[in-house]
């Protein structure tokens, strides 16, 4: 699977109250919390961001609390991908738990800049910087873990696979 898409770059640190600030956690609509996703960090973000754009950042992407709702708001505003130095572990397994497609890459973090278009292909964790002409290399996902992301999260992995879905 490949997606292709303009980058936002934000820097070290971003942690979950930026992504998606604890005075919206009160709705259970997800649509809702993607409308002030990172807001008090960019606060045009939820307006400009187009389904298929790629969020890179630095280190220790996603720290801070362990709520399910960073992610999520990440992917309801249509990200397609992040491409990050390092991510918090607890943000790493909740993107993951929701089908939200994360590679970490330091030197295509570092090296990436905001408004570059990109295409990341996640059979083979190859990352292509189209706005330069170079590309990175980071760890593909294994095939397991595709078909997560393509079912959509755990969840909905996990019925497919009661309901004698591929394994």
């Amino acid at each position: 699977m490949k997606v292709s898409g303009k980058t936002y770059k934000y820097g070290d640190n971003v942690d979950t109250d930026v992504i998606i600030p604890a005075r919206y956690l009160n709705t259970p609509n997800a649509k809702e919390l993607a409308a002030h996703c990172m807001e008090d960090i960019d606060a045009s973000f939820a307006k400009t961001v187009k389904p298929g754009e790629i969020i890179v950042a630095g280190k220790n992407f996603g720290c801070g609390s362990s709520r399910e709702h960073a992610p999520l708001a990440i992917k309801t505003c249509g990200v397609a991908c992040v491409i990050a130095s390092t991510f918090a572990r607890i943000f790493y397994r909740n993107a993951l738990n929701i089908g939200l497609p994360i590679l970490e890459c330091p030197e295509a973090a570092e090296r990436i800049s905001a408004g570059d278009e990109v295409t990341v292909d996640f059979d083979t964790g190859r990352i292509m910087n189209v706005t330069t002409g170079i590309s990175y290399q980071a760890e593909p996902f294994p095939p397991f873990m595709q078909d997560l992301i393509a079912a959509g999260g755990l969840a909905s992995y996990m019925k497919s696979q009661a309901e004698g879905g591929a394994k």
